[in-house]
């Protein structure tokens, strides 16, 4: 097994001093965001897929192969993304392990062409659509996976869970506003989510922006305050959330807040404190407190980086190993119908039905891939932050997102 890391500006250096692999060598790259905006939430995933295919080394690679991966911190710089792309497509990569919208979606068409199965952080709904024949002009993204619920999904999964909390507090017409930054990560979810509030009864208000980095966000929660809204979407990451949250404390804001899968974890309502205290989150895999069968082979994919096993892994970590474990299984299913390339890869993906990796058992979702859909999953868990007194993450309920063809790429 050789795995590399480079910090974003080194990538041309890397890519000539590196020991070259050897040819049954499974080559992978791996995108991540340590250093930039997102890094909050990205270090956790990133060491999440690193873990499991360094774990995935040790027990035997991949088809007897192991699998020689190189991680480039981008620091979210699209751009910088790009350029790593190319130098991968011409090192001959297999696969990709991914990270942020703006560059994975900037890439969709760069991935089908060079057919490089492409596993992003990103859930954008944008990147559902294989045959690019969603209703919602979506364009065709065929070599694009993601383990979990889209962005769009687990937003319309919190809207449920608002309409019903809204019908036991009697709110007759509650009202709904989205949160976030004017970027592409934000932005996916947006008017799929505002539409599907509407269908549900609620006054849908303007969109209120507040950055992806960490500010003073008490202008928003005063407009927030000023809208009447009764909840709120929160499209960013934890790191500004936490400044927004604390910015709304500060104001007096009432509003129930409503987070996206990257929106709020355990690290967040630790530096939130009492201000993220009723905030309800997505979340697309087990949590690390789970007693699911397949937490065992997490907790030993964690040893890799913390030997001690001591460490406690935010939410986003189990769905960082899943990604790296669906990319197993396809691999080996590709090894056995001819060879593992990008299109046997994908031609595995799109066969999985109802799937969960062995080992994996209550803590990955079961998914299901096809030719024509590349939702994996419409079923969002939902968790509520207690930051009041003892911290904790408490499960409040579950949703099954209905597939309808019409919201397919959106």
């Amino acid at each position: 097994m050789k795995s590399r890391y480079l910090a974003g500006a080194a990538v041309a250096a890397l890519v000539v001093t590196s020991v070259p692999a050897l040819a049954q060598d499974i080559k992978v790259g791996l995108l991540v965001d340590f250093t930039g905006p997102t890094s909050d939430v990205g270090k956790v995933y990133g060491q999440g897929v690193a873990d499991a295919m360094n774990h995935i080394n040790k027990t035997g690679g991949v088809a007897g192969k192991k699998l020689d991966f190189e991680m480039v911190d981008y620091s979210y710089k699209a751009p910088d993304a790009i350029a790593t792309y190319k130098k991968w497509v011409d090192a001959k990569v297999t696969a990709i392990q991914g990270w942020g919208t703006a560059d994975t979606e900037a890439l969709v068409q760069s991935v089908a062409k060079d057919q490089i199965p492409y596993y992003s952080a990103s859930y954008s709904g944008h990147l559902t659509d294989p045959t690019g024949k969603g209703p919602k002009g979506s364009k065709a993204a065929p070599y694009n996976f993601f383990y979990g619920p889209s962005y769009s999904d687990s937003c319309r999964a919190l809207v449920q869970w608002a309409a019903s909390d809204a019908k036991k507090k009697g709110i007759a017409q509650p009202k709904f506003v989205h949160m976030g930054d004017n970027h592409p990560y934000p932005n996916a979810p947006k008017a799929a989510c505002a539409d599907y509030a509407k269908e549900l009864g609620f006054q849908v208000s303007d969109p209120i922006q507040y950055s992806l980095k960490p500010g003073d966000f008490k202008a928003q929660c005063l407009t927030l305050k000023e809208s009447g809204a009764n909840y709120a979407f929160l499209a960013n990451t934890g790191g500004s959330t936490i400044s927004l949250l604390k910015s709304c404390e500060t104001v007096g804001v009432n509003t129930q807040f409503l987070a996206n899968v990257w929106g709020m974890d355990e690290n967040a309502m630790k530096a939130a404190g009492e201000s993220a205290d009723g905030v309800v989150f997505a979340v697309g895999a087990a949590d690390w407190k789970s007693d699911a069968p397949g937490m065992k082979l997490v907790r030993e994919v964690s040893k890799v980086s913390d030997p001690s096993g001591n460490a406690y892994r935010a939410v986003h970590y189990m769905r960082g190993i899943c990604s790296a474990y669906y990319m197993k299984d396809a691999m080996e299913a590709a090894a056995k119908a001819g060879g593992i390339t990008g299109p046997n890869i994908k031609a595995a993906m799109e066969k999985m039905k109802d799937h969960v990796p062995a080992g994996l058992e209550g803590v990955c979702i079961p998914s299901t891939w096809t030719p024509e859909d590349h939702r994996g999953t419409t079923k969002v868990f939902l968790y509520q932050a207690q930051t009041k007194g003892q911290q904790a993450i408490a499960k409040v309920g579950e949703a099954d997102v209905p597939r309808k063809p019409e919201w397919l790429g959106w």
